[in-house]
């Protein structure tokens, strides 16, 4: 299949020479760019697929809301509605327009991910004490948000040129990093390598927790960062297992148990590696990425979990995915009072060699001198 990609490659010449031409009317001033005020931190990477911005994004979160009134913007890939919305703590319910206090969690959480898109649902779900928003016009979206809030967190616009955040944080994949620089459609990249210059901030992602000093060195020369630019190495620390509802479990992965893993995300590999360290038994269902699941699909997957005969077995899922899934899916076909064993893997960033205090640094300094004020909420 990879092979027949490169009989894409003059319509891949074609969509960088309007990628190109675009840029340059931003560079040059014939397109319109915003600036604003307060700190505007953008997140994002070259290619499509998922180089862990959302891990990212919930890591600044972290980071800042404690000091400062924070908000998200998202475009809401996936969601049913338009414009700018604020995603809510309950979901009112649209005949009598009060809150649907008896809904289980998780249908809250399918709902609101139907309305604002599964990943700000999800940082609603994990940080429910910040303003998560959507709009496919960032200018808008911030021209909402900025009044009432210290700073914006642009998740996955860093191609949304009309926007020039203050600080532009840019992901590569560090599994990726060998791959040609190819446009899409003959490969990857939504826009040329030279995009990254625009990034004050490089972050490679996903490392081995064990980078050598060496592989290091070759990740450099791969991304080329500029003289202004500042390069982190971070990597994926895996947590224990939760409930759908975020709560704790004391329930483990042995080489005894049987993983029924359920993902609609764009890299699951790394997922992957992580379960094969603990078992060899994995059966995955695996959709595309932001899959809108339906009962027909968890149906199946009920109906395999069933069927195993191994004593030891459970269903797990990301986070992301957790946001598009019913609590009343799982309940066939065990009796009423009983559900699927469904558990989610939450994911941190962690910086390697101690850099992590150097990047909480340079965002705290980029966010103090361009706050006006510091407000603790």
């Amino acid at each position: 299949m990879k092979y027949l990609r490169w009989l894409l490659l003059p319509f891949s010449l074609l969509y960088g020479l309007v990628v190109i031409i675009r840029n340059w009317f931003y560079d040059a001033g014939f397109f319109k760019s915003y600036q604003f005020d307060k700190p505007v931190i953008s997140i994002g990477n070259l290619d499509v697929g998922g180089a862990g911005k959302s891990p990212m994004a919930e890591y600044l979160i972290r980071l800042l809301k404690d000091d400062y009134k924070l908000a998200t913007l998202s475009r809401g890939y996936g969601r049913e509605t338009k414009g700018y919305l604020v995603g809510e703590s309950r979901i009112k319910n649209q005949e009598s327009g009060k809150e649907n206090e008896n809904s289980q969690l998780t249908t809250h959480y399918s709902l609101l991910s139907n309305q604002i898109g599964d990943e700000p649902a999800q940082f609603k779900h994990k940080f429910p004490d910040i303003t998560v928003a959507v709009c496919e016009k960032r200018v808008e979206g911030l021209n909402q948000l900025l009044p009432e809030h210290d700073l914006v967190i642009l998740d996955d616009a860093y191609q949304h040129r009309a926007v020039t955040a203050g600080l532009g944080i840019l992901l590569f994949d560090y599994n990726r990093l060998n791959e040609p620089h190819l446009l899409l459609p003959a490969g990857d990249l939504r826009e040329p390598f030279s995009g990254r210059w625009r990034a004050q901030v490089i972050v490679v992602t996903k490392c081995p927790a064990t980078l050598t000093n060496g592989q290091k060195e070759n990740a450099y020369q791969k991304v080329a960062p500029g003289p202004y630019q500042q390069l982190f190495f971070s990597t994926i620390a895996y947590q224990p297992l939760q409930r759908l509802d975020g709560k704790p479990v004391n329930t483990g992965i042995d080489k005894d148990t049987t993983v029924f893993l359920l993902t609609g995300i764009a890299n699951a590999k790394p997922l992957l590696q992580y379960l094969n360290g603990f078992t060899t038994h994995v059966i995955h269902h695996k959709y595309p990425d932001h899959h809108p699941f339906t009962l027909k699909n968890i149906t199946k997957l009920a109906a395999e979990f069933v069927a195993c005969k191994t004593e030891k077995k459970l269903i797990i899922t990301t986070e992301k995915d957790a946001q598009r899934l019913e609590d009343s899916w799982f309940r066939w076909p065990l009796p009423a009072d009983e559900s699927l064993p469904v558990f989610v893997v939450p994911i941190k960033v962690e910086f390697l060699d101690e850099s992590g205090q150097q990047f909480d640094q340079l965002i705290n300094n980029y966010v103090r001198e361009h706050t006006t004020y510091n407000s603790i909420h």
